[in-house]
C-alpha cells in the first residue's frame, strides 16, 4: 500500500465545489495518475483546496459509486483496481446504446452534423500518430457529438457513468494506442450515416467499440497490478454477430 497522496485541484469559487472536485479527481484516476491501492485523503484535499470536508466527501461518494474509490471505515480511502468484468459489461452496454444512436442518425442524415463530424475527423487525424492522449479527448468529443445529434444526451450521460473502467484501460494502452485505425473506423461510421445506411452504420460502430476487446489481454499482461479479475478466470466476451456491409 502506498503512502497517502493527494492531487492539485483548481477550483472556480463561483461554481459548485463538489462537482469540480469530483470531475478533477475522476480525470486523475482515469488517466492513472493514481495507481490501485494509492490512498487519497479527504482532509488533505479539503485543506489543499481550502474548503470544508463536505464537498470532498460528496465527491468521494460519487467516485465510489463509479467503482473508482473504496471508502474503508477506519482504514481510509483507496484507489480501486480496474474490475475486468465491469469493463466487459460497460463495453457491452455502450455498444448497444451507440449502435442505436448511429442508426437514428443514418435514418435522417443531417448535413450540419456530418460537416461537424468530418471536421472532427480531420482534427483526430492530425494527432493520431504521436498524441494519443489528445486523440482520446477528441474521440470522446466525437462520440458525444453523435449522441447529441441523435438527441440522446441523457443516454450519453449514462454511458459516461458506466465507462470509467473502460477509460482507465484506454489510458493504460497509450503506448500502443491504435489511433489511426480508430480514425478509419470513425470515418466508416460517418460515411454510412451520411449515406443513410442504417444497418451498415450500426455494424461499423459495433466493430469499432469491440476494438478494446482485442487490446484487453495485452493490456492486462502488461499491467496485472491494475486489474481485479473474477474468480474462476478471465471471462470470454460473448457478442452478437455483426452484420452490415452495404445493406441499409
Amino acid at each position: 500500500m502506498r503512502a497517502d497522496r493527494t492531487t492539485a485541484v483548481t477550483l472556480d469559487a463561483a461554481a459548485p465545489i463538489a462537482p469540480q472536485i469530483y470531475a478533477q479527481l475522476r480525470d486523475a484516476i482515469i488517466r492513472n495518475h493514481f495507481a490501485p491501492g494509492d490512498r487519497i485523503s479527504e482532509s488533505e484535499i479539503a485543506k489543499t483546496c481550502d474548503v470544508s470536508r463536505q464537498p470532498v466527501r460528496e465527491a468521494f461518494i460519487r467516485l465510489a459509486g463509479e467503482g473508482l474509490l473504496a471508502i474503508l471505515p477506519q482504514r481510509g480511502t483507496i484507489i480501486t483496481k480496474i474490475n475486468y468484468t465491469d469493463v466487459l459489461n460497460a463495453r457491452f452496454l455502450r455498444e448497444a446504446i451507440e449502435a442505436d444512436i448511429v442508426a437514428i442518425l443514418a435514418a435522417n442524415p443531417d448535413a450540419a452534423l456530418i460537416r461537424e463530424l468530418r471536421t472532427q475527423l480531420t482534427a483526430q487525424q492530425a494527432v493520431a500518430r504521436d498524441k494519443p492522449s489528445e486523440f482520446i479527448e477528441l474521440d470522446e468529443r466525437f462520440h458525444r457529438t453523435m449522441a447529441d445529434g441523435a438527441d440522446k444526451r441523457g443516454a450519453w450521460r449514462r454511458i459516461e457513468g458506466l465507462k470509467s473502467q473502460m477509460d482507465r484501460v484506454r489510458f493504460l494502452s497509450l503506448g500502443h494506442f491504435p489511433a489511426e485505425k480508430l480514425v478509419t473506423q470513425h470515418k466508416a461510421v460517418v460515411d454510412n450515416i451520411e449515406n443513410g445506411k442504417m444497418i451498415a452504420a450500426n455494424a461499423a460502430i459495433r466493430a469499432h467499440l469491440r476494438e478494446v476487446l482485442d487490446d484487453l489481454p495485452r493490456i492486462l499482461t502488461a499491467n496485472p497490478e491494475f486489474f481485479e479479475l473474477p474468480e474462476g478466470g478471465i471471462p470470454t466476451p460473448v457478442n452478437a454477430p455483426i452484420q452490415g456491409g452495404d445493406l441499409q
